[in-house]
């Protein structure tokens, strides 16, 4: 197994993690502080305006709408593409760039991962990119420097938000359960766009339905609608207008999470939503069910020391790799997802990996309800009572039962399983040795 560490010490603590820059394990073996790329953005003018765009939406609260200063995604390298990723300030909003290989000129693509910020003065140095003016970048260990022949920007590596790594693996579990919606052609997602409300509009929520010029909010569904509430989160997308190729939008009928990917010149930006507004990706609990599972933890150890900063995962190699059966290797993806190690590319629909410090005690920190489950199950308070279970939680006794799945606890009348189960479902699934069960799904 190969021995991993960071270049420098990384450190996670209330005010933030502050990355180190992750040696990459690539197809050659391991890179010490590599740099992941140095060279031309053969399309300058949507990789500035794309960049600019994920920092208009991380400095944004779209949920009682307010600005703030935060501008700082995450960026990783995979061999075939860069990635940038953040979250909106109010984290209803997640939001991904894929730059490919066809965009970028001049130098090969690394791998790694760090996380610098998108100050005042490189945003006004990218929304004055010309078309045809050239754009170099050079990230790696010291960050980013984005340049052109009259100016200068460089960004060094600054704190990720804590929050952020809960969020990552609750946007992973979340895309990995969205279907297809539909599609829509160059002209009818510029239509769509230049239509959206602006960040400062409420209220506009509904199934997102497909029409022969673009794209309208219907009050009920229909065939290939995607449901999706508050349509002025996409607004950062205007900016991209000029550039946009096509979009595709996918939906969750049990979460009401909604995906849209909007395609551009040798990239590809993709926003996810969480169900309402005012609801955050890191308090899903989405992962719930994959984390109870028996081993785990130990799995996780096991596949992590297997990634290589893969764009794509491959299960089955993982599974020819660590002898572990696919079940198992789904449930070790979903502990390295709620340690922000591994996303979820809907385009793809596959696993990829990023790399972060590695923090075990935070899968435990971050879903108290697993923890208040287990506890429940170690002091008996799981009984069967005739068809279905019966548990009892402080002063209350609670009717469970698990197909359909229910609970008469205050978190499942108000939530169902829309935000993963209740500590007393959890348990019960426990209980039954059910999880290995749930948890064995096929993902293609």
């Amino acid at each position: 197994m190969t021995e991993r560490g960071f270049a420098a010490t990384s450190r996670v603590d209330d005010a933030g993690m502050a990355l180190a820059l992750a040696p990459a394990l690539t197809p050659t073996g391991p890179q010490r502080a590599p740099e992941f790329f140095r060279g031309f953005a053969t399309r300058p003018q949507v990789l500035a305006r794309a960049l600019v765009t994920l920092a208009d939406i991380t400095a944004m609260r779209y949920f009682q709408y307010t600005p703030t200063t935060q501008r700082d995604p995450v960026l990783s390298a995979h061999g075939d593409r860069l990635r940038a990723e953040c979250f909106s300030a109010c984290n209803s909003v997640y939001a991904r760039l894929d730059v490919f290989g066809d965009g970028l000129d001049g130098g090969e693509i690394g791998f790694g991962t760090t996380n610098v910020d998108i100050t005042a003065d490189t945003r006004r140095m990218l929304s004055g990119v010309g078309h045809v003016e050239l754009l170099h970048l050079q990230v790696g260990d010291a960050g980013l420097t984005a340049a052109t022949p009259e100016a200068q920007s460089q960004e060094r590596p600054v704190r990720m938000p804590t929050r952020w790594v809960p969020a990552l693996g609750n946007v992973a579990e979340l895309h990995r359960g969205t279907s297809p919606g539909f599609t829509l052609d160059a002209a009818r997602a510029r239509a769509f766009i230049g239509s959206l409300p602006p960040a400062t509009a409420s209220g506009r929520s509904g199934w997102l339905t497909p029409t022969s010029t673009g794209a309208r909010l219907a009050a009920r569904p229909s065939t290939g609608a995607v449901r999706i509430a508050g349509l002025h989160r996409l607004s950062a997308l205007r900016r991209m207008l000029p550039h946009v190729r096509g979009a595709a939008f996918h939906g969750g009928a049990e979460t009401g999470v909604a995906v849209v990917e909007i395609d551009l010149p040798g990239a590809r930006i993709t926003l996810g939503l969480t169900e309402e507004p005012w609801r955050g990706h890191s308090g899903e609990g989405s992962l719930l069910i994959g984390l109870a599972t028996p081993d785990a933890l130990d799995d996780a150890d096991l596949v992590a020391a297997m990634l290589a900063f893969e764009p794509r995962i491959d299960v089955t190699r993982l599974q020819a790799d660590t002898a572990l059966p696919e079940a198992r290797v789904r449930s070790a993806l979903a502990v390295l997802a709620a340690s922000g190690r591994v996303g979820w590319d809907v385009h793809d629909r596959a696993h990829f990996h990023r790399e972060l410090p590695d923090d075990p005690a935070r899968v435990t920190r971050d879903n108290p309800r697993l923890v208040s489950a287990r506890r429940l199950l170690a002091s008996d308070a799981v009984r069967r009572d005739g068809a279905g279970w019966r548990v009892r939680s402080g002063d209350g006794d609670y009717l469970v039962a698990v197909d359909p799945a229910s609970c008469t606890c205050t978190w499942h009348l108000t939530h169902g399983t829309g935000r993963g189960p209740c500590k007393h479902l959890l348990a019960v699934l426990l209980a039954e040795g059910r999880i290995d069960e749930e948890n064995d799904t096929n993902d293609d």
